[in-house]
């Protein structure tokens, strides 16, 4: 509720408390989903998901310098690399491991059923630049708070939030298309699009790189606002001097 008042200051309380609730429903439909990924497979997977914008997947693989997914947790971010690899090919995604070692293992044991490699946060560097150099796909949330340390300030929803440099910067390094992409739920297919959009043009300038990306992501939020998980304190990190917003 605290970032819906940051984010929507011209919402009502209701209005705010109708996104909650759509927010758990969303998470609720990305669990169910997680549960079934072992009957999945490409006879079947239609019923869960479609595509939207594949065709910039496919023109970004002939440059053949590998792509870079920006995604978040908006939609079902399990759902949309799984689906991707059973459709159309295995890729590589960049995770945390869970804290419970026991669901650690459950959860990469399934996040690669569908053929998908996993490499393990940004310690994970020289996988990521190795993945891109077989022209293999890498998927990174690039949505999270990060410390004064690795990110920037950037705009998002009005508010100052730190946004970690990392993805703009190996993306300018190694020359990667930049698709950002997610796994939307469509109420009336009563299924998900997996939609990429058009490649963001990455410069040298890996700031003003990582603000434009998360414009990109505002928007789409925006259009969905009740499938980002906003129980993240995504506003914690301020700049120096400012106190905190929770």
């Amino acid at each position: 509720m605290r970032n819906l008042e940051m984010a929507y200051p011209g919402k009502t309380p209701a209005e705010r408390k109708a996104v909650v609730d759509e927010v758990f429903r969303s998470i609720a439909r990305l669990l169910y989903a997680f549960a079934r990924f072992p009957r999945m497979n490409r006879e079947n997977i239609s019923q869960w998901i479609r595509y939207e914008g594949l065709e910039h997947y496919q023109e970004a693989k002939k440059a053949g310098r590998g792509v870079l997914f920006a995604t978040a947790h908006l939609g079902n971010w399990e759902l949309s690399a799984f689906a991707h690899g059973l459709m159309t090919e295995p890729m590589r995604v960049v995770i945390r491991p869970l804290d419970n070692p026991g669901i650690d293992r459950l959860v990469e044991e399934r996040r690669e059923l569908s053929g998908n490699r996993l490499i393990v946060k940004w310690d994970g560097a020289r996988a990521i630049l190795r993945a891109l150099h077989q022209n293999d796909a890498v998927g990174i949330l690039i949505d999270q708070n990060t410390s004064l340390q690795e990110g920037v300030f950037v705009n998002f929803f009005g508010t100052p939030a730190c946004a970690n440099m990392a993805f703009a910067k190996i993306a300018a390094h190694t020359g990667a298309v930049v698709i950002p992409g997610f796994a939307l739920w469509l109420e009336a297919e009563q299924r998900y699009v997996l939609r990429f959009y058009p490649p963001l043009e990455i410069t040298n300038d890996p700031a003003e790189d990582t603000r434009r990306l998360h414009s990109v992501l505002e928007g789409v939020i925006r259009e969905f606002p009740g499938q980002w998980l906003w129980i993240h304190r995504r506003w914690k990190t301020r700049p120096l001097g400012e106190p905190p917003l929770y």
